[in-house]
């Protein structure tokens, strides 16, 4: 399960870094608004889903009042609360599974447009369950090794019930169980230790690896389906090794 963040790692051209900024937080908004309405209300004490989704907000520079403004929508005192989530499985060429989460306020349209990336890459929609069973919804969190004793990392998590630990040069990751997730993350907070990132995830179960130009493909695919207006996450099965990473970053940049 090593690795599951690189993709997220990956930086984009300046040019487009306001367009992604304000992508992120019509993400991060809708996230936060049915966190409200799904999760038990707007009081991020009472509801552990809202207070991770105001986490992420927060650690992306979010302003206040949008915040704020979500959490609006999602009690009701402002209208634009009304979505509903639905994941999309897809398989790419060469056999690589994909799930594109969304949040829309019309689903017809939502996957109508993951349908046309798709079938523009020489891929194909697939019913229910025909690629989710190759992966697992787990708790991932993630921390920053700087200045973080593993030792008494690897305890906290193994203590509160995590399943897995993985100690990298740039990021340690660490998977529990949806029923763990919680309880896991609270005891870093007790423990003094800050989580860099922590979500509920969709793990794939096996990687496939491809060679370089067949998973620069994919990893074009990935691209475009996360700049849908309607997707919230999009998860794969491709095998993302950190110089192959390093080569599409920079093939990016020509």
């Amino acid at each position: 399960m090593s690795g599951h963040s690189k993709w997220k790692t990956i930086k984009h051209k300046k040019k487009a870094e306001d367009r992604k900024r304000s992508k992120l937080f019509t993400r991060l908004s809708r996230e936060i608004t049915v966190a409200v309405r799904e999760g038990g209300g707007g009081d991020p004490e009472f509801n552990f889903s809202l207070r991770m989704a105001i986490d992420r907000a927060k650690d992306a520079n979010m302003p206040k009042e949008n915040i704020e403004r979500a959490i609006k929508r999602g009690t009701g005192e402002l209208s634009g609360g009304e979505l509903e989530s639905a994941m999309y499985e897809s398989y790419a060429p060469h056999g690589i599974g994909i799930l594109t989460q969304v949040l829309t306020d019309n689903t017809n349209r939502a996957v109508s447009d993951v349908r046309r990336v798709i079938s523009r890459h020489g891929g194909s929609m697939a019913e229910a369950g025909g690629v989710s069973w190759q992966f697992e919804r787990k708790g991932y969190i993630t921390l920053e090794p700087d200045g973080i004793d593993e030792d008494q990392a690897f305890e906290v998590a193994v203590e509160a019930g995590a399943e897995d630990i993985d100690f990298g040069d740039d990021l340690i990751e660490v998977y529990a169980a949806v029923d763990d997730f919680q309880p896991v993350q609270e005891a870093f907070e007790e423990a003094g230790i800050k989580t860099k990132a922590s979500e509920l995830s969709m793990i794939p179960k096996n990687t496939l690896a491809l060679d370089e130009k067949e998973s620069f493909k994919i990893m074009n695919i990935i691209e475009e389906l996360e700049d849908l207006d309607d997707v919230q996450n999009v998860y794969s099965n491709l095998d993302i090794s950190d110089g192959l990473l390093e080569k599409y970053e920079a093939k990016k940049e020509e």
